[in-house]
């Protein structure tokens, strides 16, 4: 499903995605498979299990962080 995260409160790491089909759902920060550094406004996919995102991937930036931080080796 996709959806826009519309608030974040990183003090207690949750915060709302309003998704495609109009309604709005609570999310633990722990559940971002791939966090920047501003999530508010930031289009993300996600799937509902229990009326929970779960797997939330956003979907700004490069399409690496996906995959979250890959490391690069010093040659």
């Amino acid at each position: 499903m996709y959806g826009e995260i519309t608030k974040f409160r990183p003090e207690f790491g949750t915060g709302i995605i309003k998704a495609e089909d109009g309604r709005k759902y609570r999310f633990a920060s722990t559940e971002i498979v791939n966090r920047g550094q501003e999530l508010v406004g930031q289009g993300v996919d996600f799937v509902l299990n229990d009326r929970r995102p779960k797997k939330i991937i956003v979907l700004a930036g490069s399409p690496w962080t996906a995959f979250g931080v890959i490391s690069r080796r010093s040659h």
